[in-house]
């Protein structure tokens, strides 16, 4: 089990694990080992993850989330793959926490009548130095 709040914990057996080539430098070493490590995590379908949140961390996955609802995670940061591993759980775990909270309601609020002078005041201002620019006119 891994703890994400005090009252969720994930199931390990919930999170797929593959392992494939990382990319970018590293001369040899990148052509010969799988480090990287792509995480894969069924956010519709698990049990460890209240609905709310759930939903939650679906809209802020943003481009990590499929069409299933799976987040996919690849961390390529470490070139081995344990800290690779550590890094992508790390991830999946702070993007989860992130969804916990509920969002707070919007409280509506009216500007204030000095706000609405000012901002009155300003485009008369404007509207003044505009009309200047224009032609002079010789009557």
């Amino acid at each position: 089990m891994i703890p994400v709040t005090d009252t969720i914990f994930l199931d390990e057996s919930e999170i797929e694990e593959s392992f494939i080539r990382s990319s970018g430098p590293g001369g040899q070493n990148v052509n010969k080992v799988s480090s990287a490590v792509q995480i894969r995590f069924d956010a519709r379908r698990s049990r460890s993850l209240p609905d709310a949140v759930a939903v939650r961390l679906m809209r802020l996955a943003g481009s990590k989330l499929t069409q299933d609802g799976v987040i996919v995670i690849t961390a390529q940061r470490h070139r081995d793959q344990a800290r690779n591993r550590v890094d992508a759980v790390d991830r999946l775990v702070g993007l989860i926490r992130e969804a916990v909270p509920p969002p707070v309601p919007r409280r509506a609020t009216k500007p204030t009548k000095a706000s609405k002078e000012r901002r009155l005041e300003g485009k008369a201002n404007r509207s003044g130095v505009k009309s200047m620019r224009g032609r002079i006119k010789l009557d």
